[in-house]
Formats: C-alpha cells, sequence, structure tokens
C-alpha cells in the first residue's frame, strides 16, 4: 500500500473515488475543484495505492470560520475520506487520517474536525475508534418560499 499527495497524476483517480463516496456529484466538477487543491497552502489530499489501483483518499483543509467543539481557530477539518468497501476494516483509513494528522501538525494546528450523518453509524464508530469526541448533533431544515 502507498499513499500519495494529490498531483495531476492521480486527480482522476481520486476523483472516480471522490464519486464513490458522493455519487450525486459531476465528474467534470469534482475533477475541477480537486485540481484546483494541487499545491494548495490550505488543502491537502491523499489517496492511496494498493499496486495499480487506487483504492482510497482523504481531503483536509484549513478551516478559519466557526467549526462546532472547537476550542481555537483556524483548524484542520476532514471535507471527506473514503475507502473502497473490500478494502475497509484493513487500517487503510486509519493511515490516512495519521498522515492528515501530521500535515495538520506541520501546520500549527492544534485540532481536527469532521462531520457525518447522524445514521452513518460506521464513520461515526470509525471516528471515535481514532480519537475523535463527538461535539454535536444537528438537524438541518430547509423551507421552499
Amino acid at each position: 500500500m502507498h499513499i500519495e499527495v494529490l498531483s495531476a497524476h492521480n486527480c482522476h483517480a481520486l476523483t472516480e473515488l471522490a464519486l464513490e463516496l458522493w455519487p450525486e456529484c459531476i465528474f467534470e466538477e469534482e475533477y475541477e475543484q480537486f485540481a484546483e487543491l494541487i499545491d494548495s497552502e490550505n488543502d491537502i489530499c491523499y489517496v492511496v495505492r494498493e499496486q495499480e489501483e487506487y483504492i482510497g483518499f482523504v481531503h483536509v483543509s484549513i478551516r478559519h470560520e466557526y467549526v462546532e467543539g472547537a476550542d481555537d481557530l483556524p483548524v484542520a477539518y476532514v471535507e471527506g475520506i473514503y475507502v473502497k468497501p473490500k478494502y475497509q476494516k484493513q487500517g487503510v483509513a486509519k493511515q490516512l487520517m495519521a498522515v492528515s494528522e501530521a500535515w495538520a501538525k506541520q501546520k500549527g494546528l492544534t485540532q481536527m474536525a469532521s462531520d457525518t450523518s447522524v445514521e452513518n453509524s460506521v464513520s461515526i464508530e470509525f471516528h471515535q475508534k481514532i480519537g475523535f469526541t463527538e461535539a454535536e448533533r444537528i438537524v438541518c431544515f430547509i423551507k421552499t418560499l
């Protein structure tokens, strides 16, 4: 298993993985957004390759605005993390988080935040296993006018 930083070489593969996580997204739009993150000072994306197959990714940003539960700003924020189902429960996501945390510390950040839907028990369990504590639960509303 090999972890790579987002580059022009692996941006297409990362975008394909992102669409597995967020199938409602459009490839071209996601690709463009990820391509803009290459060499970003405020974002990092890592992709994991097992031999010739890309199997997972994480995107972490630096957020300067309010983040639930944060003691101080800015904080590192997990914008997305995904591992293909057949590679889950093998420590891949944990390794992605370890390199992400190292990046955040190198940036001088002292906290990392993340979110998931209330019903995503697998994600909640993963976050708790790697040291996150629940900061808040919210219900979002919308009304058509």
